[in-house]
């Protein structure tokens, strides 16, 4: 181990006493997800340590690598089938009733499918960089903050009668499904993004969390309504998520996920 000076692209590893490494610079997703196979582990430092017994890896550790990859592609790509199927459906559904509620979910489902596809073609792709990921993350922030002001504009003029808002056997159907998939999505990003170390993929994951927030409080609205004819409980609820989807787009300007899922 001593003198062993061993580059991978930008980055760096250097020898320390013993047969450990230190891994400086801002660490990938590859290199990451290379490093775990191998028994890397995250130090408070910000660098990585990592034990070497041996100057190449093993074929089985390749084809997990390889396998979590493909288990990420696999995700993002169920993801984004669903994210469409329920934009396209819970907006439909919107313009039909006139509800704030489903129209500032399908809203937040539209564009939060810019993000699955920014993580797909992450991983999919050897070419696309860090600059494309946060370029679409200040995009979906700009648009989330866009969505927030039209939906308050609407579920107003829904408060003050100007629009009557009609149930949606149809919205509460989408919103439904909505709240049983998107946990379970969010938890497999979860794991899968601890496994390689993503941003990306970390950030996809908290806001697959948070659509299924936001589906249940959009349900309870739409329930109100169609069951109980309490019709402003469907443009109280669409406010209700404002707040979600705002500091949603916060944190995408940022180019930091929020914690708060």
């Amino acid at each position: 181990m001593h003198g062993l000076c061993l580059s991978i692209r930008a980055y760096t590893l250097e020898p320390i006493p013993g047969s450990s490494l230190f891994l400086h610079g801002k660490v990938p997703w590859e290199v990451a997800l290379l490093f775990s196979r191998i028994g890397a582990r995250p130090e408070l430092t910000g660098k990585w340590m990592l034990s070497i017994h041996n100057g190449s890896m093993s074929p089985i550790a390749r084809a997990d690598s390889q396998d979590v990859v493909r288990r990420i592609i696999w995700i993002q790509a169920v993801t984004i089938g669903w994210m469409t199927i329920e934009a396209i459906f819970a907006l439909g559904a919107s313009w039909r009733a006139h509800s704030p509620a489903l129209l500032a979910f399908g809203g937040d489902s539209a564009i939060e499918l810019l993000s699955a596809v920014v993580v797909y073609w992450r991983f999919r792709s050897k070419r696309s960089g860090e600059q494309t990921e946060q370029l679409a993350a200040r995009i979906t922030g700009l648009f989330l903050f866009a969505l927030a002001a039209y939906v308050v504009l609407v579920a107003a003029l829904a408060l003050v009668g100007h629009r009557e808002v009609r149930p949606s056997f149809l919205g509460i159907a989408v919103l439904t499904v909505a709240a049983v998939v998107m946990p379970l999505l969010a938890q497999q990003k979860r794991r899968l993004s601890a496994t390689t170390a993503s941003a990306a993929l970390r950030a996809d994951a908290v806001e697959s969390a948070l659509c299924g927030y936001l589906s249940i409080i959009a349900l309870a609205g739409l329930i109100a309504n169609a069951f109980w004819g309490i019709t402003w409980a469907d443009p109280v609820a669409a406010l209700c998520l404002i707040p979600l989807v705002a500091r949603e787009g916060w944190e995408a300007l940022k180019g930091r996920p929020c914690d708060c899922c």
